[in-house]
């Protein structure tokens, strides 16, 4: 399989129209946060692996309706299949750990000190995806890794433990990001989609399944009322076409442009929580 950064059709995708998988970028990138505030609004209410469970599980049944009703016989072109394993595995791990904190932090908080993620994405685009990166881009994502240093310090403290959960996100999703860029060579999006949703549903089930048998309060489901059911499929309904748009803009664009449009989502952040959860 070649490696993703080395595409000539990528190359000339990139340097053909840019700007409009840019625009993506950025609507996707204000659009996400949506999620997190879903998953604070019922972290106080049910288990988070169930609620990050519901969330692929409606991606799943979301995405095989899609890829069945437009495209009956989705071509996979893979020499390694179990790679198709991997985005769903890391988004799933990435989902839990954040709705994990959002129990204890406040959202944007969550949010700034996954931050860290757009530096993690860039080493491992270079080391794993041979893209070069210039030093525009390298100074962007210090400055916002900054940041992100100046938030987790104080958090650490009031927190403990809980506010490293979001750095433990940030390693996965960087995982996420590049594997996607590297299999959307050969997979459309939406059944890279319907894999990933797989893979996080089974992840997360097992997960589930195990810490039940263990007793844990914590993997013990709860049956949601109507209301909890609601905000569960708005879950689903956000990550879902959230993600959709983020794999169509990383099949033309390097995972290293995508990485500083990241810290866009801290605006959205920032004003979700306020306006929902009143933080700020």
């Amino acid at each position: 399989m070649n490696p993703v950064g080395g595409s000539g059709a990528t190359r000339e995708a990139e340097q053909g129209n840019p700007a409009r998988w840019l625009a993506v970028v950025i609507c996707a990138m204000l659009y996400l946060p949506g999620i997190d505030a879903f998953g604070k609004s019922l972290a106080d209410e049910l288990p988070p692996l169930q609620i990050a469970f519901a969330r692929f599980t409606f991606q799943s049944v979301m995405m095989t309706g899609a890829v069945l009703a437009f495209r009956p016989r989705p071509e996979i072109r893979l020499q390694q299949p179990f790679l198709l394993f991997v985005p769903g595995a890391s988004i799933a791990s990435a989902t839990l750990c954040i709705f994990a904190a959002l129990v204890h932090l406040p959202m944007a908080d969550t949010i700034a000190i996954f931050f860290v993620e757009p530096f993690v994405l860039t080493l491992l685009a270079v080391l794993l995806l041979g893209e070069r990166i210039g030093w525009r881009r390298i100074l962007a994502i210090l400055v916002g890794l900054s940041g992100a240093i100046l938030v987790i310090r104080p958090n650490f403290g009031a927190f403990g433990l809980p506010a490293l959960y979001p750095l433990g996100a940030a390693v996965f999703f960087a995982i996420y990001v590049v594997s996607s860029r590297r299999l959307l060579a050969n997979l459309g999006p939406a059944p890279l989609m319907m894999f990933a949703g797989y893979a996080g549903s089974a992840v997360l089930g097992l997960a589930i399944l195990l810490g039940w048998g263990l007793g844990l309060d914590d993997a013990t489901p709860r049956m949601p009322n109507l209301d909890q059911w609601a905000r569960l499929a708005g879950l689903g309904f956000v990550a879902t076409t959230g993600h959709l748009m983020l794999a169509s803009a990383l099949r033309h664009l390097s995972a290293s442009v995508v990485a500083p449009f990241q810290y866009l989502e801290i605006i959205s952040a920032a004003l979700l929580g306020f306006v929902l959860f009143g933080d700020f």
